[in-house]
């Protein structure tokens, strides 16, 4: 019975992270739908799920390598190589919009729930414009 219960365990798991990547993606489509840069928006991720998520719906183009990408999606900061530091990120933990300058917006999850921020001053150095759409979520400063 044990036995049982863990599979179900493991199982209920292993759909609840597919779920979550499902979710993330979809949000993070959403805010790029209303974000436009002077390039082509070509999307990088150090998360390979949330690429394949992208992969699966085709609303992006998405790239294997940052330094082919015109945004990048970070989970980590370590993940960023060197030749990609000049690039637009949306991170995937607030505290990383203190570590990466670059950085201009954030999706992280805080008491169950999605939260988003985009930092102004910071798209708009980056020649980033942020939709009306999106106002609810723009900031002028980091917290």
């Amino acid at each position: 019975m044990k036995a049982i219960i863990g599979v179900f365990f493991l199982i209920t798991l292993a759909f609840a992270a597919d779920n979550t990547h499902a979710i993330k993606a979809e949000i993070l489509e959403k805010i790029f739908a209303n974000i436009s840069m002077k390039k082509e928006l070509i999307i990088w991720s150090d998360d390979k799920e949330l690429i394949g998520e992208f992969d699966k719906k085709g609303t992006f183009t998405t790239t294997t390598h940052c330094k082919d990408a015109t945004l990048l999606i970070l989970e980590n900061k370590k993940n960023i190589e060197k030749v990609c530091h000049e690039k637009a990120v949306f991170v995937l933990d607030y505290a990383l919009l203190k570590e990466i300058p670059q950085s201009f917006g954030a999706i992280f999850w805080k008491k169950g729930r999605p939260n988003i921020v985009i930092l102004a001053p910071r798209a708009k150095a980056q020649s980033i414009i942020v939709s009306d759409k999106l106002d609810d979520y723009v900031e002028d400063k980091i917290w």
